[in-house]
């Protein structure tokens, strides 16, 4: 069976570059530096009209922790109506309760609002205190798939878990392994844990072309994908497939 490359972009340039790259999907965030909020209208409509792939959308309206205020949870309510209107195939999401549980009656209502888009909870599930527990709650909830790294700073430290998180989904759910993947590290990932889905942010530092203009401005950093490490990143995956 063949392994899906999801490939984190907060640009059309790098969604270009992830789709001719050989990328089966893209998640689509803005400010990466937070680890990714819900995008604008504008960027993902110029998206979707660019790239004749899937294109997941965050549904995350600040950085920092993922416990919402009720004000924050009817944001994100109203990016999953914003996105549905533009063609876009999924949403990424997570909440979880501030003593590290999922939240699961709103995240249930955030997924059946989202519905027929396919829905995946995000690295959230990483911060909860029992990964057992959670699986279960993510798949009462009714979740399409879980991006976790096994709980580790990475998902190669993490791949014994991931791999029992697999085992213990069966069915029910996709889990897909994410956490500083690249493709020097990917074979023994994927051949560790058994996953059949990977995420990647890819991105490379790029200086802004107006780096510099500005007296406070040390020189801000761009995030882009190109299209040869995509290509590289699947041809790991495709002979691991062989």
């Amino acid at each position: 069976m063949p392994i899906d490359l999801e490939i984190c972009v907060s640009s059309v340039e790098s969604a270009i570059a992830a789709c001719a790259g050989g990328a089966k999907r893209v998640e689509l965030c803005s400010a990466l530096s937070e680890g990714g909020i819900a995008p604008s209208a504008g960027l993902i409509d110029a998206v979707r009209a660019a790239v004749a792939m899937d294109v997941f959308v965050i549904i995350r309206p600040r950085g920092g922790d993922f416990a919402y205020s009720d004000r924050e949870f009817d944001v994100m309510r109203r990016d999953i109506i914003e996105a549905k209107t533009r063609g876009v195939n999924g949403v990424v999401l997570g909440i979880l309760t501030v003593d590290g549980a999922v939240d699961v009656p709103r995240t249930r209502e955030l997924i059946d609002l989202a519905r027929p888009l396919e829905v995946t909870f995000h690295r959230a599930f990483d911060l909860c205190k029992d990964l057992d527990r959670a699986l279960e709650a993510v798949v009462d909830c009714g979740a399409d798939r879980i991006l976790t790294s096994g709980g580790e700073a990475d998902a190669l430290q993490g791949a014994g878990r991931i791999a029992q998180l697999r085992e213990r989904a069966g069915d029910r759910i996709a889990i897909m392994a994410g956490g500083r993947i690249r493709s020097w590290n990917a074979r023994e990932l994927a051949l560790r844990s058994g996953i059949r889905e990977v995420h990647s942010s890819l991105n490379n530092g790029a200086s802004s072309p107006g780096a510099g203009l500005h007296p406070r401005d040390s020189g801000r950093v761009e995030f882009c994908v190109l299209e040869a490490d995509v290509r590289a990143f699947k041809a790991v995956l495709d002979s691991i497939a062989l």
